[in-house]
């Protein structure tokens, strides 16, 4: 519907905003022309009667004797004024005024006409008398505007003029307003609908690009036209998470395939073991054997499975640490009592220097991280190498550091350590139990404590994992 699209509802809101604005110009300017015109009208009808008024009320008319005619109630001779003003009770006379626009009519006090121009209108009757004695009423009689005039005397003087040429003028004018106002409101869409495409073409390249990625192509990016913009600033935002979106989509498929390949391996030897027994009957040690191969291959599938629980524990934010002030010494000591037995083993010796330190955290999961990385550290590393574990505080932080004497981490294999399932000698893989999620797993407890790790490695001389904590 017209009302669910944005672009409508700017054009409806755009467009209503205009219209009021040109509507409201239009009558305006209509208003005041009309205001001006009718004014201008009254101004000469004011004009027009000042002249007249003298004539039917001049000075010391009062006092005047009637001449003989008039006393009698005849009336003057057609044609002809006293000397003094027009009678009292004279007959109307027409002769023209000094306007052809304009025209006038006077009575007398008891109502008959005393003189009229020749372009007076024929019906038009005595007004009624003014509330006040004297003074001027302007009306409208369409079609014409006339001034009325009472004087003290009794007697009434009408001036007016013909509308029709105003009304005339003024329709023209609406008109033509109309058209111009049509004019700007039709080219005021058409902009309004330009600027509205062109402002929101960025969301239509977004929305096509939603709708591609949603269909299954996660390499779509949007490319806005002006990157400065509101809407540039939201596409490259935009671009960065469906990057991020395509990477974890890309690690999801890489982790089920790593994890598929990793349990395929100890069930693939539980059923062959189970297979080759029951094709024909075994002794008793034989069937010891194949139990204990069996349990081998699932006690691996079991810390698989362990370490993929803990991993989507991490990143789903419910694996809850269980912070207290924790004794890295205590920690480290029993991390390394741990180890012993394995560096023993491989003929490598733990060098440990532990001045007393302490932080905030889950000391069993620091002593996760501290077990796994010297782990790491005596498996590969040469015989009659050295493992160093050294603690210390440094501006508020607590900096553990496990570093060994092996082969070190090759250049190509530097940016995956922290992969899960990566494995940098893939020959060290199932046969030894690593599945590669060992450092994958105290980087997510590293940083659920609000910690960071990394290693600084160098080919042929060793590497050297440093973990940083704070302190509180």
């Amino acid at each position: 519907m017209i009302t669910h699209s944005i672009k409508w509802r700017l054009q409806l809101w755009y467009g209503g905003l205009l219209a009021v604005l040109v509507v409201g110009l239009m009558v305006g300017f209509y208003t005041f022309e009309a205001r001006m015109r009718f004014q201008a009208i009254d101004s000469e009808l004011i004009e027009a009667v000042t002249p007249l008024v003298p004539q039917f009320a001049p000075p010391g008319d009062r006092g005047r004797r009637p001449p003989p005619r008039e006393r009698e109630g005849l009336p003057p001779p057609e044609g002809r004024f006293p000397e003094a003003g027009p009678p009292q009770d004279r007959g109307p006379e027409g002769r023209p005024f000094v306007s052809d626009k304009l025209y006038y009519v006077a009575w007398a006090k008891e109502g008959h006409r005393l003189a009229a121009s020749t372009n007076a209108p024929p019906d038009l009757a005595l007004p009624r008398f003014a509330e006040s004695p004297s003074g001027n009423l302007l009306r409208t009689r369409d079609p014409q505007r006339e001034l009325v005039h009472f004087l003290p005397n009794g007697r009434c003087v009408v001036v007016g003029t013909s509308l029709a040429p105003t009304l005339a003028h003024l329709q023209k004018l609406a008109v033509a307003l109309g058209l111009i106002g049509g004019t700007i409101l039709i080219v005021g869409f058409a902009v309004g609908w330009w600027l509205a495409t062109r402002a929101l073409r960025p969301i239509a390249e977004i929305s096509q690009a939603a709708q591609e990625i949603a269909a299954g192509d996660l390499s779509k990016r949007i490319n806005p036209s002006e990157a400065e913009s509101e809407l540039g600033k939201l596409a490259a935002v935009l671009n960065s998470t469906f990057a991020r979106l395509e990477t974890a989509f890309a690690q999801q498929q890489q982790f089920t395939s790593d994890a598929a390949h990793e349990l395929r391996t100890p069930v693939s030897v539980i059923l062959t073991q189970v297979q080759s027994t029951l094709n024909k009957e075994r002794s008793p040690a034989e069937y010891r054997e194949t139990l204990e191969a069996c349990q081998r291959a699932a006690e691996r599938m079991k810390r698989l499975i362990e370490s993929l629980l803990e991993l989507a524990r991490f990143d789903a934010g419910q694996e809850i640490l269980r912070r207290s002030s924790v004794d890295l010494v205590a920690v480290a000591r029993e991390s390394v009592d741990w180890v012993t037995p394995l560096a023993e083993e491989k003929q490598v010796t733990i060098i440990a220097e532990l001045p007393p330190t302490s932080c905030v955290g889950d000391a069993q999961r620091l002593g996760q991280v501290l077990a796994n990385l010297l782990t790491n550290a005596v498996t590969y590393n040469q015989p009659g190498g050295e493992v160093r574990l050294k603690l210390a505080t440094q501006n508020r932080h607590v900096l553990f550091t496990v570093a060994d004497t092996g082969p070190g981490i090759s250049a190509e294999a530097a940016p995956h350590v922290f992969k899960r399932f990566y494995r940098a000698d893939k020959a060290r893989g199932p046969a030894n139990g690593n599945a590669g999620l060992g450092l994958a797993i105290c980087k997510s407890i590293i940083t659920a404590h609000g910690g960071a790790i990394d290693f600084t490695t160098r080919p042929g001389q060793g590497t050297e994992f440093a973990v940083q904590l704070p302190t509180g």
